[in-house]
């Protein structure tokens, strides 16, 4: 009786929390829409905010940064960071429906607050509670902490090499590209410290950060269904279509790397149990540090 009792409660949170983001999503569609395709831009980008809110609610409602990896927050405030530098400056990758207007660039420069506010609460009044022997992605040869160096660097080199030129400014459109390129790996260190808490520990995940990796993985489908349509625009100088390919195939990364997480995420939504990673090489890293 208590645990179909706990698993109610369990589904019914669950479930307010997705009706609360979808009625808000059908409100910003209704309202703020004029209906056309390239919406699909902006709703990636309100369910990445509606992700980080509900990841900094839990950390300042519960006091605990347990389970969040540093490493993925620095590598999304890259991504945002280095997105607004092209958007606020240019249209050529903005959404061609009126949210393009001025609610995308909101939602993203909200997304960047969140989290910096994320890895402020983290470092200062949470730092103890930090699972820093978890967070070691990229700590092979260099202090852990300059770990994301590794997924930097390659993004850096392909966005410099390949980008396409819809701002017909290098700068614009290499930050832009370096965004979408640092997005589609942004969540590997979370996903090796999922790997290495299960391997010391049973493998639950607080039911907040499942939401909001979810949130964070499931946004790029969006994308991807976008430039799927859209990619032949992604062309360079030259008319090559090879940044387009680049794109599309980094956010089919991304997929592949949440896939899963996305099957142990759902399989725990349906039973309505805390949500549960096996301890064996999960996500497919292997157990030594990378």
């Amino acid at each position: 009786m208590g645990v179909s009792s706990s698993s109610f409660k369990a589904n019914s949170k669950n479930l307010l929390i997705w009706v609360g983001f979808f009625t808000a999503s059908l409100l910003v569609y209704y309202f703020l829409s004029s209906g056309d395709f390239s919406f699909l831009l902006s709703y990636a980008a309100f369910m990445r905010c509606f992700g980080f809110g509900l990841l900094n609610y839990h950390m300042w409602g519960s006091k605990t940064a347990k389970g969040v990896s540093v490493k993925t927050l620095e590598l999304y405030t890259l991504t945002f960071a280095a997105r607004l530098v092209s958007i606020m400056r240019h249209q050529g990758y903005l959404p061609f429906d009126q949210t393009g207007d001025w609610f995308y660039h909101c939602v993203e420069a909200m997304s960047l607050v969140a989290v910096l506010l994320a890895m402020y609460a983290i470092f200062v009044p949470l730092l103890p509670t930090y699972d820093e022997k978890y967070d070691k992605f990229g700590s092979l040869h260099i202090p852990s902490e300059f770990g994301i160096v590794y997924l930097v660097g390659p993004c850096l080199v392909l966005a410099v090499l390949f980008h396409p030129t819809l701002n017909r400014e290098w700068l614009s459109d290499t930050a832009w590209t370096l965004s979408m390129y640092l997005e589609a790996i942004a969540m590997l260190p979370q996903i090796y410290m999922f790997q290495k808490q299960a391997g010391d520990h049973a493998g639950t995940v607080e039911a907040l950060i499942g939401h909001t990796v979810f949130a964070l993985g499931f946004s790029r489908i969006f994308e991807l269904v976008f430039w799927l349509g859209s990619f032949k625009e992604l062309s360079d100088h030259s008319g090559s279509r090879l940044p387009g390919y680049i794109v599309l195939v980094s956010q089919l990364g991304h997929l592949i790397i949440m896939g899963d997480f996305f099957y142990y995420y759902f399989k725990s939504l349906s039973k309505g149990l805390p949500m549960e990673l096996p301890s064996a090489n999960y996500g497919g890293f292997a157990a030594a540090e990378v």
